[in-house]
């Protein structure tokens, strides 16, 4: 029965005033949405574009799994009110961050927004990127920054710097516990350099991203020297030169697949196991190319590439660095379906010598897969470490010790095989049984040795080849003699040094039951804080 105070008659109207309001708040919502979406705006879409960039949000649909992605912070803005700041307000402030998944597994991801004050990172932009690395540590999940910056934001002084080192923080403490993948795909110079050389990964985009500490007008101001950007700190220079970046991509979709393809090896984080993919190439595969391989002279090289290609599975290899020190080779592959890192000498460049810059290559990929549980394979052709002033100055001691302690501190499962030359410290550094090497195989033309015949020879027979009517025969006869002695791998298979001589063509199936029997292994290095590599 109707009321006499004509409150039913009066619901209709107020009910229409509320849902009015609440539709006003979801629209207002979708506007905001759609305008955090448009960053700094379609203009300045237009000019990335132009540039041959894509934008932040493209970047994030293009390494994501589809509709995967959950934007954090969209409506964050800056706090800045110096020098006319105040009038400017960007929903999102410069960065989008936000979780998603890659082939179904978690990852985090900020990705910086060149339209919106150029990429500049303020205290609001570095909060928000510190967030998403924070629940990346929470969730043990990988985290890839896709950065695109013009550096710190100028107008904000002492407080974008503060940004800058709490992400270095960060940096650092994620290290080792969460794998971290810095793609640069525009500028990125001074202090922001810093945050992608602390990560596991760098990628780079040739003619489109550069990294530098000073650009090239104070390099001109300081030392005279005229440089352009690429010069200076270019995709190239990087990749084959300094070794800053892992990567030299052809553009920014090349560099995102390629993230997704170097997540698909590495583990959630460091308590988790390697992924483990079904793998349709038989494990008994014989090669018998690889009993051929090995040339009759020990003065000719032949190709690494060609040996790692017929043993692991289906042939496919993603090389790290392999523009960089290209006498050692660094990369990913897989045996049986277990990712694995694979650590070569390459006969081909330098005869396969250690340098400076082979080492520190070397060392940074073993520590890197020992932190994050990825077994390594290790095949050695190595004759020594590269003689001269030049490695002297450049402390190839130091360098050549950070491969020694890498892969002494490794509690990895480690299989290593000697295909032909394993001298002096060189074969120590290599993964030696001395070095916990769990499974060290030699093929027949292996030579373990302190030097090869010809030095040998010429340090312990030089003073009775002067003596002698004929040197040159005395010393040809002593070389073979210590070529019969050492020119093989009994001598190290008597002590034990080598598990087994195997059958080059057989190598494939070798390391995989090697690895299969490894799976269960477990060892701990002494409890310490840390150790003090040489660096």
């Amino acid at each position: 029965m109707p009321r006499s105070d004509g409150t039913q008659s009066r619901f209709p109207f107020l009910l229409n005033i509320i849902m009015s309001k609440q539709s006003e708040k979801i629209q207002e919502l979708i506007a905001k949405r759609a305008e955090a979406r448009l960053g700094g705006g379609e203009k300045a879409i237009e000019k990335q574009h132009q540039r041959g960039k894509y934008t932040a949000r493209e970047r994030i649909a293009q390494l994501l799994d589809e509709g995967s992605f959950e934007e954090l912070d969209m409506f964050v803005t800056h706090r800045c009110t110096n020098f006319g700041q105040d009038k400017k307000h960007i929903l999102g402030d410069g960065v989008v961050t936000g979780f998603g998944t890659i082939e179904g597994r978690l990852v985090y991801v900020f990705a910086q927004d060149f339209t919106v004050f150029g990429g500049s990172l303020s205290e609001t932009m570095a909060l928000k990127i510190c967030k998403v690395m924070d629940m990346a540590m929470k969730m043990g999940a990988p985290v890839i920054g896709l950065n695109d910056s013009g550096g710190a934001r100028i107008q904000e002084g002492i407080n974008a710097l503060a940004g800058y080192s709490e992400i270095f923080q960060r940096n650092i403490l994620a290290s080792g516990v969460v794998p971290q993948i810095s793609a640069i795909l525009g500028p990125c110079a001074g202090g922001a350099v810093y945050s992608p050389a602390l990560t596991d990964f760098t990628i780079m985009v040739k003619g489109i991203s550069y990294m530098f500490l000073t650009g090239p007008s104070v390099v001109k101001t300081v030392t005279g020297e005229d440089v352009t950007q690429e010069q200076l700190g270019g995709a190239s220079v990087h990749a084959s030169k300094s070794g800053v970046t892992h990567f030299a991509c052809e553009d920014g979709e090349e560099a995102l697949m390629l993230i997704r393809k170097l997540i698909s090896y590495i583990p959630q984080n460091n308590l988790e196991e390697t992924p483990l993919v079904d793998c349709d190439d038989p494990i008994d595969r014989l090669e018998d190319d690889l009993n051929e391989i090995i040339p009759d002279s020990p003065k000719r090289s032949y190709d690494m590439y060609d040996v790692i290609g017929k043993i692991i599975d289906n042939g496919e290899f993603l090389e790290v660095q392999p523009d960089y020190a290209k006498n050692i080779i660094t990369g990913f592959a897989r045996f049986n379906g277990q990712a694995v890192g694979v650590v070569a000498n390459q006969p081909k460049v330098l005869a396969g010598v250690l340098d400076s810059n082979a080492s520190r290559k070397g060392a940074r990929f073993v520590r890197f897969c020992d932190a994050f549980n990825i077994p390594l394979v290790t095949l050695v052709d190595v004759p020594g470490f590269l003689p001269g002033t030049g490695q002297e100055y450049n402390g190839v001691i130091l360098h050549g010790a950070k491969l020694l302690y890498a892969y002494g501190e490794a509690t990895v499962p480690k299989v290593t095989v000697t295909l032909r030359k394993s001298y002096g410290g060189s074969h120590i550094v290599m993964s030696c049984k001395q070095l916990r090497g769990d499974v060290n195989y030699a093929w027949p033309t292996a030579e373990i040795a302190v030097m090869g015949a010809e030095g040998a020879v010429g340090v312990l027979y030089a003073k009775e080849a002067k003596n002698h009517e004929n040197p040159a025969k005395y010393l040809q006869e002593k070389q073979d003699e210590y070529t019969n002695l050492f020119a093989n791998p009994y001598n190290a298979a008597k002590y034990g040094y080598i598990d087994d001589v195997i059958e080059p063509r057989n190598t494939r199936f070798r390391i995989i039951r090697a690895l299969q029997m490894l799976a269960t292994k477990k060892v701990q290095n002494p409890p310490k804080k840390h150790g003090n590599i040489p660096l």
